[in-house]
C-alpha cells in the first residue's frame, strides 16, 4: 500500500503537457513564453499547435532548438533533431522531457511612433545652422524568429511592442538624424519631401533592423518643425512677397517696420533718438532708390508741342510738363506731330492714321 501511495503522489505531482498551444487575444505581444511550472513535463508525443502568423520553439537550457512554423506538430526525437541531440537522446526517448516553449507573433504590428526627443543640428543654405524636430509612425514585422530571440530575449515572460518601443524608437531617430544630415535637403522644402524622405528612411535602417531579425514594413515621417526664430522669418518673408513692388525688398520692409516702432516710442529720449535715425536712414534709402528709378525710367513719348515753350507734350495731357501751359484739346499727329481737326481720320501732312 505505501508502494502505491507513493506513485500515485508522484503522479499528482507532475503535470504531464499533452497538448500546448497559445491563442493570441492581444494586439501588442511580440513574443509569449508559455506557461510552466517547475512541475511541468512534456510529454512524448505532445501535440504543439501553431497558428498564422505565429513561430514555436522549444529552448533548453538557455539554447535555442528546433523552430516550428503554422501547424500541428507531434513532438518525438524524429521531430525534434537539435533538441534529442541537445539531451543526447542516442536512442529515443520515452520519458517526459523539459523545455521552454516560446512563441513569437510574426504579423505585422502598425503605427508605432516616433520622434526626437531632442532637436536635431542641421545646416541649411539659406538659414545656416538650424534645429529641428520630426515625428512620424512606422511598422515592422519579425522575418526570423530564431534570430530575434538569440538578439533579444532574456528571461522575460513575453515582449510586447511597449518594452521594445524606445528600443526601436532610438534605431530610427539615429538613423533619420543621419539622413537628413547626408541629403542636405534646404528646409523650405522639407515639407515637400515628407514621402521620399520615409523612404529614403526605410532603406537606411532595414539592414539594422534585420540584423535583429526583423523586416520595417513601412515608415512615414509626419511633421518636420522648424525653431521659432526660423518661422517668424519666414512669416515675415511671406507678408513681404503680398505687398504692392513699391515695397518689394526684404530691407525696406524692416525699415517701414522699425519707423512705425520709434513713431510709437514716445519719450525714448536717446535711444528713441537712435532708433528714429536709424529708421530715417532706412526710409531715406526707400525714398533715394525712388529717385533713382524714377531718374532711370524711359522718357515720355512726345504726342505734339507746346504752343508757349515748343516742348513736347505727353499724351493725354492738360498741361505742358515743362511750363505749365494749358494744353489744346486739339488732336495732333503722333507720327510728325502737326496739329490736325478733332475728328480726322488722318494726318493732312503725312497721312498717318488717327486713332
Amino acid at each position: 500500500n505505501r508502494g502505491e501511495n507513493m506513485g500515485l503522489f508522484s503522479a499528482i505531482k507532475r503535470q504531464l503537457l499533452k497538448v500546448i498551444e497559445w491563442s493570441d487575444n492581444s494586439t501588442n505581444t511580440i513574443v509569449y513564453k508559455y506557461p510552466m511550472t517547475d512541475r511541468d513535463e512534456i510529454m512524448n508525443g505532445c501535440q504543439l499547435v501553431v497558428r498564422e502568423s505565429q513561430v514555436a520553439m522549444l529552448v533548453s537550457s538557455g539554447q535555442i532548438a528546433d523552430v516550428y512554423g503554422p501547424g500541428t506538430h507531434k513532438l518525438t526525437t524524429n521531430n525534434m533533431p537539435i533538441l534529442t541531440k541537445l539531451a543526447g537522446w542516442k536512442y529515443g526517448f520515452d520519458s517526459p522531457f523539459k523545455a521552454d516553449v516560446f512563441y513569437v507573433n510574426t504579423k505585422q504590428f502598425y503605427d508605432l511612433k516616433w520622434g526626437t526627443p531632442s532637436p536635431i543640428m542641421l545646416r541649411d543654405a539659406d538659414f545656416g545652422p538650424i534645429r529641428i524636430r520630426a515625428r512620424g509612425t512606422y511598422s515592422f514585422k519579425v522575418n526570423d524568429a530564431a534570430t530575434f530571440m538569440r538578439e533579444i530575449f532574456g528571461t522575460n515572460q513575453q515582449y510586447t511592442t511597449e518594452a521594445l518601443r524606445e528600443y526601436f524608437k532610438s534605431m530610427v531617430v539615429s538613423g533619420f538624424a543621419d539622413a537628413i544630415g547626408e541629403l542636405r535637403i534646404p528646409a523650405l522644402d522639407l515639407a515637400a519631401k515628407y514621402r521620399e524622405l520615409g523612404d529614403i528612411l526605410k532603406g537606411t535602417l532595414n539592414p539594422d533592423f534585420e540584423k535583429i531579425g526583423i523586416t520595417l514594413c513601412n515608415m512615414v515621417v509626419e511633421a518636420i518643425t522648424l525653431p521659432e526664430e526660423v518661422e517668424k522669418v519666414l512669416d515675415q518673408r511671406t507678408s513681404v512677397g503680398i505687398m504692392s513692388d513699391k515695397m518689394g525688398s526684404f530691407t525696406q520692409y524692416q525699415a517701414a517696420q522699425a519707423m512705425r516702432d520709434a513713431a510709437q516710442n514716445e519719450g525714448s529720449g536717446v535711444a528713441g533718438l537712435g532708433v528714429g535715425l536709424g529708421a530715417g536712414v532706412g526710409l531715406g534709402q526707400v525714398f533715394a532708390e525712388s529717385i533713382k528709378e524714377a531718374k532711370d525710367a524711359p522718357a515720355p513719348v512726345a504726342h505734339g508741342t507746346c504752343s508757349k515753350c515748343g516742348k513736347g507734350l505727353v499724351e493725354g495731357a492738360k498741361f505742358c510738363a515743362y511750363c505749365g501751359n494749358p494744353v489744346s484739346q486739339e488732336k495732333f499727329c503722333t507720327e510728325c506731330g502737326k496739329k490736325v481737326p478733332a475728328d480726322a481720320k488722318f494726318c493732312a501732312n503725312c497721312g498717318k492714321q488717327m486713332q
